[in-house]
């Protein structure tokens, strides 16, 4: 990495970088077991991880499901047309940059300032093909040619919760617009008991896709407890015992839903249009003490 412009950095490699940023305060905390990884933290709350000398290693929890996912939407190696919609420390892009070298990928993360500070502290490697874009999610989906992207990964959160707008069938049908054909699509999504929120947003992707499966570690998904799940869809068949293999080789072992146990798991619940969306729940304050 170049030498950074940060004096805090130049006088010691374990200072953390703390910066304000569009939204809030946004914290570059190094890992005490790897040379050259950083956890992004807005507001305390976790964001991402980024080891700029092993891109390809997944720190994070959800982060990993995702990373099984962009591994199985395509042969091994075969370069992509990616889409990220939520930015952070622009880890999945340096994942898919490493795991897939020659892929083409854009990110697009509306904070500006959190852009800047992660480009200069954490740069991306200049060989790889990644644009950026500071603009709203939706609206940048809408700048993405019809049918470009092999692959489009949703992980937006605004004050730790995901817009109302990017929850909807309106939403939904941008992304469907946005893929290629036997494309994949895959969300972040945060909730908790009673789960409504994550029913939801199954019902919703129901309705635009044929193939749906619901990655989550198990508690989750029981609403024992808030925490992530990784939503992935497509119009073709989706690798589920694969994907379901690599969950349960986790260090926290994860469980995949598809087929009749997820509409099981549904509940009935209707698809969200605009006019009736609203944000994720905010999680409670002990997700992150």
């Amino acid at each position: 990495m170049g030498k950074s412009r940060n004096p805090r950095r130049r006088q010691a490699a374990a200072d953390a970088v703390v910066e304000q940023v569009d939204g809030g305060l946004a914290e570059l905390v190094p890992d005490r077991d790897r040379a050259r990884a950083w956890t992004l933290l807005l507001d305390g709350a976790p964001q991402s991880h980024v080891d700029l000398d092993d891109p390809a290693y997944l720190s994070f929890e959800y982060q990993r499901r995702l990373g099984h996912v962009i591994d199985l939407a395509a042969p091994p190696g075969k370069p992509v047309h990616a889409v990220h919609l939520g930015g952070g420390a622009f880890t999945l892009a340096r994942y898919v940059a490493a795991t897939r070298p020659r892929s083409t990928q854009q990110v697009v993360e509306r904070d500006a300032a959190l852009v800047q500070l992660v480009r200069r502290e954490l740069p991306l490697d200049p060989a790889a093909r990644i644009r950026v874009r500071s603009t709203d999610a939706r609206e940048g989906l809408g700048k993405v040619p019809d049918g470009w992207a092999d692959l489009l990964v949703a992980d937006v959160f605004s004050g730790a919760r995901t817009p109302a707008h990017l929850t909807s069938t309106e939403f939904l049908d941008e992304v469907r617009r946005a893929l290629a054909p036997g494309g994949v699509y895959a969300a972040n999504i945060a909730d908790g008991p009673p789960l409504a929120h994550l029913r939801g947003q199954i019902a919703s992707a129901a309705a635009r896709f044929a193939e749906l499966a619901l990655i989550a570690d198990p508690a989750v998904l029981r609403g024992k407890r808030f925490g992530n799940a990784v939503l992935v869809a497509s119009d073709r068949p989706l690798p589920v015992a694969e994907l379901t293999r690599r969950a349960a080789s986790d260090p926290h072992p994860g469980r995949v839903e598809h087929g009749r146990a997820l509409r099981d798991f549904t509940g009935g619940a209707a698809p969200v249009a605009d006019a009736a969306a609203v944000a994720s729940p905010a999680p409670p304050p002990s997700v992150f003490g």
